[in-house]
């Protein structure tokens, strides 16, 4: 049964510069360990900005959609775009069930009872929690599968990553980069940006999924609180790039991940 096939968003009375600068220090959190922030950004439009689970997610969404079309650019800057458009069996791997797995996402989360979907979200966000540190503070290694096994791995992989990126809104960038390394044996930096080149088309399926339930009627009530707080987190991001390496991972990951988990417990608590 549907609790919200239509979400009703919660107007922000906060000031525009409380929006911006939330996005932005969500950005920068992101952007000092190489991501959109969007797991940090979830929480906040819930827990401090008081949108419903379903309109935070869609409204999470748009946002990260807003981070990755700046940073896929800037992105290939720093890997040639030829050196990732070589590995494009590896992103067509991936996509291969990371569209089906952003359809599926995207159908459960509008059909789930409101206090079904905050369980699943500070489950999802635990498991970030648990990602983070694994991808930031350890060497992946590869796990050298052969190409019949490694094919249908990959289509698995993508679905999951799909399921969890719909429901959260997130690039989910923090499960594909491991993913691609573990897999396809890929070094971090191609891993970031083939990432990037998934996400893009599995945030756009998830994104036609829910529109078609009019769950988009929050991104018409809530325009300038969405588009304040984007810009807040792509110039965020972009200050966080620049910081990166500023603090040590073995201080920042554990404490980020620590953010996420109590997070979590919010979320799971959430009437």
């Amino acid at each position: 049964m549907t609790t919200h096939p239509h979400p009703t968003p919660l107007r922000s009375t906060h000031s525009p510069s409380v929006v911006f600068g939330a996005g932005a220090a969500i950005g920068v959190l992101g952007g000092m360990i190489g991501l959109g922030g969007a797991e940090f950004r979830l929480p906040l439009l819930i827990g401090l900005f008081g949108f419903a689970a379903l309109s935070a997610v869609i409204l999470n969404k748009a946002m990260s959609l807003a981070v990755v079309l700046v940073a896929l650019p800037a992105r290939l800057g720093a890997v040639p775009a030829a050196e990732v458009a070589a590995r494009w069996p590896v992103a067509v791997n991936l996509l291969a069930g990371s569209l089906l797995g952003a359809w599926a996402g995207a159908s459960w989360a509008v059909r789930m009872r409101t206090a079904t979907l905050y369980k699943v979200l500070a489950a999802l966000m635990t498991l970030m929690a648990v990602a983070l540190p694994v991808t930031h503070t350890t060497t992946l290694g590869t796990l050298d599968l052969p190409l019949w096994a490694q094919v249908p791995c990959g289509v698995v992989a993508g679905f999951g990553i799909g399921v969890v990126a719909a429901i959260m809104g997130v690039a989910g960038g923090e499960l594909l980069i491991p993913t691609i390394v573990l897999l396809f044996g890929e070094d971090i930096k191609t891993a970031g940006s083939l990432s990037l080149l998934v996400s893009l088309p599995t945030m756009l399926v998830a994104f036609a999924r829910y529109s078609r339930d009019g769950s988009f009627a929050v991104l018409g009530a809530s325009l300038r609180f969405t588009t304040l707080m984007a810009a807040g987190s792509v110039v965020g991001a972009v200050l966080g790039g620049l910081l990166l390496g500023a603090f040590p991972d073995l201080v920042l990951v554990p404490a980020l991940a620590v953010i996420l988990l109590v997070s979590a417990v919010k979320l799971a608590r959430h009437d």
